[in-house]
């Protein structure tokens, strides 16, 4: 029976990947891909032939019916990020509730995602942690910090090179300077990094030192 399969992709090192999503990645009719041409690089380094085609965040909402009604009609479809796991701050949410309101199966594979060795190389807590995606850039921003500034679990957040420091020094005006916390970048990869500290000392080393890379955050718990 025809079914969508969420199959997670390597977050930097491409052989990250297990054998049972390559496996899938070959099997399945048609890949759906958030960029074909960064998913291609790793179809053609596992020699993956099959269709492929995109799905992103600015044509979602516009394709999850005709998809839907793709795979009912007998197509399996895998999906895919650029890296990491499909609806994990990436697309896929919008196209596996519509495959569930229509009675189509969904199965989603293991896999690489950032957050987990983020969260072990910090050194803080992981028994319980909240996973907050990438911070509004604007419009309840502030709201929001206040709430997280009083979250007892160590917090995780995705964000971009290019709003780190802000990001970082927001999080110090909210949690307080001295809160713990670690960056890590390029996790996976040759430059592979973590650096540990307080806010403010981690946005002053971001301010000496230009991050470049996929970046996530991790900041320790408010203190009970």
């Amino acid at each position: 029976m025809s079914k969508l399969i969420l199959v997670p992709t390597p977050i930097g090192n491409l052989r990250d990947i297990t054998y049972r999503a390559v496996e899938i990645l070959k099997g399945v009719d048609l890949i759906l891909a958030e960029d074909t041409r960064q998913t291609g690089k790793l179809l053609s380094f596992y020699n993956i032939r099959t269709p492929i085609q995109s799905h992103h965040m600015f044509n979602e909402h516009r394709s999850v019916e005709a998809i839907s009604s793709r795979i009912l009609s007998g197509t399996t479809v895998a999906l895919v990020s650029d890296a990491g796991t499909p609806g994990i701050s990436d697309p896929g949410f919008l196209l596996v509730r519509k495959c569930i309101e229509k009675g189509i199966g969904v199965e989603s594979l293991p896999g690489p995602t950032a957050l987990i060795p983020a969260l072990l190389n910090s050194g803080l807590p992981s028994d319980r942690f909240c996973f907050e995606g990438f911070l509004p850039p604007r419009k309840g921003r502030n709201k929001k910090l206040e709430v997280l500034a009083r979250e007892p679990r160590t917090m995780v957040f995705y964000e971009s090179p290019f709003r780190l420091i802000k990001t970082l020094d927001d999080l110090a005006l909210f949690c307080g300077p001295d809160r713990e916390a670690s960056v890590s970048r390029e996790l996976t990869k040759i430059h592979e990094e973590t650096i540990r500290g307080s806010l403010s000392f981690l946005a002053e080393h971001f301010r000496e030192k230009t991050p470049k890379g996929e970046i996530v955050i991790v900041v320790a718990g408010r203190k009970l």
